[in-house]
């Protein structure tokens, strides 16, 4: 969940330092109470008898007494007076001091580097934009001449340093938030490595600006710039005719490299270094790797089912910007490894998918919502003609493979789809009410969302999940997120009484109802002030490895904090201003993904699983989630106004 922002227009951040040493200029009249010629605060160390107390409460409602016997004892042994805890947090209160943020590059690592699953699906989200209408490839190429112009005028903002800084709505209201992952977004790029991958920094100032544009499954290099003027619509719209009209025979019988991106990262690390092995090769892929933002042209989306009905079907062009829909339709024409990717299909659905580890949803979705408001306020002059200058023309790049490259294709081909084939995914969107009726409540929609989920999980399940919901902790200098866990066991007694697995009255059930929502707001508001304790967790974790006593601390080796970190329900809210939706997959084999954008009036949320798992299903989860909603708004109703009689 992104904290409620403000944006300020008279603000703007300075990125002149490496690290986080932002600094803003002074505060508009209404929060003259911060001052933002100031660094951001540091991201606090918690309190250790806190988190670990928070630790046993959330564990209590999905391990069984016998095992959390065991972790009782180990963190009572771990909150000894001058014993290993003390040590351990010693030592992060020391890394506070050293860095800009303690937790903010283990938690890089540990979230996303080391992961060696393939980005889609697993790591990169998919975004769906409102569905255009387009008549032909004229239109395709005319709307994504306008939204380059947008996504070009956003940059420009980047390059000054005057993004508006975003706000806190809530909670010390109107501190100012960290801004770095805004401004890292075009600079930025996820190379594949053993045993991780690096983040890369690029772009550097002695090249023109460029952009790589995707067209069936070729890469060209396009210049966004030319004598250091930025092309105007109808010169990007020339360009992108020029690619689209090579493409239609330089594709036959070349390969398709980018199929490679979307492997096991380890894989894919191991081919690179075979790509690279040919000197032109290697220029591609620095070429790619530098560029500000991938353009895919796509073929129309594949539909779900025969019905002429189904090409219009919005849950498709989700799986289309989630994964491309397999190796024959669009995911060849992908590069998962750049941070940001815009998606534009021949038949008017259009998104994007990003690459994770540099931003969150928030900062992306600014981005791409701020072209969207261009497209919409800027008349089009794309088929205007009149430009006269020279362009240098658009470089597709040429591969040579070996046959161990194709061999390479090949078995990513093979594995891609099959991972595209076994995920489960559903979009529901619920019309009977949105976010106005749980404030009419005097509850938060998140927190209200989130009882919805837990309500839902175990009705199809009979047990509690271990959940994760992004927080974010951007009030904090270099802050990204850490966790709001929903699985309390305020919940859980609701969840039962909703259930009739113990006894309660309409009334009664409601009251269980609202104690959830407050121990979920309550856990929320201690977060997003960095008191969460999944980074706190991580932090002890990687302060024992440094110190040389991980192993050695029956802390780290119980099979509850291994449990403590595998989550059956992975959930975020990521709302927007348009008529858009996020999607992911799952973090575990047996769980749920669960992205969801709380409208007014109506609520929409993805839900995904993976079909080799016996014991999840995404529509049934759907359709369950609104019977959810639907028992929850009844229990408030009536909850809410007891009878008199």
């Amino acid at each position: 969940m992104g904290d409620s922002v403000n944006p300020s227009s008279s603000s703007s951040f300075s990125t002149s330092s490496s690290a986080i040493t932002a600094t803003y200029a002074s505060a508009p009249s209404s929060v003259t109470s911060w001052d933002l010629r100031k660094p951001l605060p540091k991201l606090p160390v918690p309190d250790l008898s806190d988190t670990l107390n928070k630790y046993l409460t959330l564990l209590s409602t999905v391990v069984s007494e016998e095992e959390l016997e065991v972790t009782r004892h180990n963190v009572e042994d771990l909150l000894k007076p001058g014993g290993w805890g003390e040590k351990l947090q010693d030592h992060l209160f020391k890394r506070r001091e050293a860095t800009d943020n303690w937790v903010y590059d283990w938690w890089l690592e540990d979230m996303y580097m080391k992961l060696r699953l393939a980005l889609p699906i697993n790591s990169n989200p998919g975004m769906l934009f409102p569905r255009q209408r387009f008549t032909g490839q004229q239109e395709q190429l005319s709307y994504a001449s306008k939204f380059l112009c947008g996504l070009l005028d956003y940059k420009i903002m980047i390059d000054r340093g005057t993004i508006p800084v975003e706000r806190c709505r809530a909670m010390e209201k109107g501190q100012p938030m960290c801004m770095e992952q805004h401004y890292r977004m075009l600079s930025s790029y996820r190379q594949p490595g053993i045993p991780l991958d690096q983040q890369l920094t690029t772009l550097g100032k002695d090249r023109t600006p460029y952009i790589i544009v995707a067209c069936r499954d070729q890469f060209y290099k396009l210049d966004v710039e030319h004598d250091g003027v930025q092309l105007s619509e109808s010169e990007l719209y020339s360009q992108l005719t020029k690619i689209v009209v090579e493409s239609e025979f330089e594709s036959v019988g070349n390969p398709s490299v980018g199929v490679l991106t979307s492997i096991n990262r380890s894989k894919w690390a191991e081919a690179r270094t075979r790509l690279a092995k040919d000197n032109q090769n290697a220029k591609n892929l620095d070429i790619i790797e530098n560029c500000l933002w991938v353009l895919s042209l796509d073929k129309p989306t594949v539909p779900s089912s025969l019905s002429p009905e189904a090409k219009t079907d919005i849950q498709d062009g989700g799986s289309q910007m989630l994964h491309g829909q397999g190796t024959t339709a669009n995911t060849c024409n992908r590069w998962f490894d750049k941070t940001v990717h815009l998606i534009i299909s021949e038949d008017g659905n259009n998104g994007m998918n990003y690459e994770h580890s540099v931003a969150e949803g928030i900062a992306t979705v600014e981005f791409m919502e701020h072209a969207i408001r261009y497209v919409s306020n800027h008349k089009s002059d794309s088929t205007n003609q009149q430009e006269t200058r020279q362009l240098a023309e658009p470089i597709r790049l040429s591969w040579t493979i070996t046959s161990e490259t194709h061999a390479d294709i090949d078995k990513a081909c093979e594995e891609t789809n099959a991972m595209i084939d076994n995920l489960d995914f559903c979009l529901l969107r619920f019309d009977e009410y949105g976010r106005n009726f749980p404030k009419s409540q005097g509850v938060s929609p998140d927190g209200y969302i989130q009882l919805a989920l837990q309500l839902t999980y175990y009705k199809l399940h009979g047990c509690m999940a271990m959940t994760y919901e992004s927080a974010s902790i951007r009030r904090f200098r270099k802050g990204r997120v850490d966790n709001i866990r929903a699985n309390s066991p305020a919940a859980q007694a609701w969840v039962k009484a909703m259930l009739g697995e113990t006894e309660a009255t309409t009334e009664e059930k409601y009251a269980l109802f609202k104690e959830a929502a407050e121990w979920q707001q309550k856990y929320q508001i201690e977060t997003v002030l960095g008191k969460g304790i999944d980074c706190h967790l991580l932090g002890l974790r990687e302060a024992a490895a440094e110190l040389g006593v991980l192993h050695s601390l029956p802390f780290f080796s119980d099979p509850s904090f291994t449990r403590i970190n595998y989550f059956q329900l992975s959930t975020s809210q990521v709302p927007t201003t348009t008529d858009s939706f996020m999607c992911y997959g799952p973090v575990v084999p047996d769980g749920y993904g669960t992205c969801y954008n709380p409208f007014p009036e109506h609520i929409c949320v993805v839900v995904t699983s993976f079909y080799d798992c016996a014991d999840t299903d995404s529509q049934m989860f759907a359709h369950s989630l609104e019977s959810s909603f639907l028992q929850m708004r009844e229990i408030c109703l009536q909850g809410n106004h007891p009878s008199t009689s």
